[in-house]
């Protein structure tokens, strides 16, 4: 069984200020936001490719990477706080 350190995990989450600035529509913090989601999207649009001699590649398709980030950018400036 693995203990978790609380810190550790806190460390990779964005402060609330940010997320509400960005809400609001601050630029800076707005890139803060995607900076932060960045690699989780490449993943996500990462795609195996095939050449011509069967040789597989992983490569990110832009198509669904912009998607994806004009999908996080549009839920951002949708996201309302409630107190």
């Amino acid at each position: 069984m693995s203990v978790k350190n609380k810190n550790t995990e806190e460390k990779w989450l964005l402060p609330f200020c940010i997320i509400e600035d960005a809400t609001t529509g601050n630029v800076m913090a707005i890139n803060t936001v995607m900076k932060h989601y960045e690699g989780y999207i490449a993943k996500l649009a990462t795609r195996k490719m095939y050449d011509e001699y069967g040789n597989v590649h992983y490569c990110v398709d832009k198509t669904l990477r912009d998607r994806l980030e004009a999908k996080l950018l549009k839920t951002i400036l949708e996201f309302k706080i409630v107190r």
